[in-house]
């Protein structure tokens, strides 16, 4: 008995000593496949989302949500989890089936959006989007010494105004729009002749120009001074203001556009899980206030702005004051006649 016993306990005994040596293997770190616009996230905030759940953070970059939506049509939708497509984009992405419907039960923080964000009209109950940024589309112009600021669209649009070199936005929807606006017409006309003059008037600015660019790539030309002034997003202009004070944003008299990003989930996102804890998690209060500071565009997190800067909530760059609001109009789904607006632009860039 004794003899067949221990060699036995031994054995077992030593199985034990190799278990309690052998460290237990990490939990490999889960993947977020993020795709959105250049310069829209704090850094910080990814590490921290990383650190916090334990990820891996994957950033793809892109200038224009034309693009954005091609890539996702053209295979993407199976490669990125969260996507940030403007407010009369996701209409056409959940027509398209491009978008998983947004579990509420794991997004708690939804809670913290102003009421003026929640059911939006291009997307009731928020089924597939909630709101990451807001903000608004004008002229950062660079300041010339005893001379007022322009408060036209013409300073791009009519030879006679322009004052210095310029830059149109690369952005179907956002420089039609302008041109619209500076006719008196609506940005969402599906009116032929509106929409042949609003082409007329780019392509004779164009030859004026220095070109298109997005947003960011604007802002960085008036910076370096490439050019005197050019189209650009309030987060932009706000932050040109912030590195260069002889520079100012101005929305014009004729009225501009105001649209809200938002965060989605792809239909075929690989980390579907993931994707929600990272909105819920951008959904918190003093990340949202981080955000905000970072991109220096508005917050529609309402519980956010107790810990935004009163520097940046005064700031009419970034939160307009009622007059200008009240001139201010949403992109909308045109749905089929959206196809004008693109012969619109092919013509545009063919000139």
């Amino acid at each position: 008995m004794k003899s067949k016993t221990f060699p036995i306990i031994h054995a077992v005994m030593a199985a034990l000593a190799v278990l309690v040596s052998t460290p237990a293997r990490a939990e490999e770190p889960q993947t977020l496949n993020l795709f959105i616009w250049s310069e829209y996230i704090d850094p910080g905030i990814v590490t921290n989302f990383e650190h916090e759940f334990n990820c891996k953070v994957n950033i793809d970059l892109y200038e224009d949500t034309e693009s954005m939506l091609a890539k996702v049509q053209g295979g993407g939708a199976g490669m990125y989890d969260v996507v940030v497509p403007s407010d009369n984009l996701v209409p056409v992405m959940v027509k398209q089936k491009l978008l998983a419907p947004l579990r509420h039960e794991n997004i708690p923080n939804l809670k913290n959006l102003d009421a003026k964000f929640i059911s939006p009209d291009y997307d009731k109950g928020n089924k597939y989007s909630v709101a990451y940024q807001w903000g608004t589309m004008g002229i950062l112009v660079r300041k010339a010494e005893g001379k007022p600021l322009p408060d036209s669209w013409g300073v791009l649009f009519d030879p006679q105004q322009q004052i210095g070199s310029f830059m149109l936005i690369d952005s179907v929807r956002d420089q039609v729009g302008a041109a619209l606006k500076y006719k008196g017409y609506s940005i969402n006309t599906t009116d032929i002749k509106q929409l042949k003059e609003a082409r007329d008037l780019i392509i004779e600015a164009k030859q004026r120009s220095v070109g298109f660019d997005g947003s960011v790539g604007v802002k960085n030309k008036v910076l370096a001074k490439t050019a005197q002034m050019g189209i650009v997003y309030s987060g932009e202009a706000a932050r040109a203001i912030t590195d260069d004070k002889e520079t100012a944003y101005v929305i014009p008299k004729e009225g501009s556009v105001i649209w809200v990003d938002n965060l989605v989930v792809l239909a075929k996102a690989p980390h579907r899980d993931l994707a929600e804890k990272f909105i819920n998690y951008i959904l918190d209060p003093k990340v949202g206030a981080q955000l905000s500071s970072y991109t220096q565009f508005a917050t529609p997190n309402k519980a956010a702005k107790q810990f935004v800067s009163p520097d940046d909530l005064n700031n009419t760059s970034i939160y307009p004051p009622a007059e200008t609001m009240a001139k201010l109009e949403f992109l909308q789904d045109l749905g089929a006649k959206l196809r004008l607006y693109d012969e619109v632009w092919t013509q545009v860039k063919a000139k």
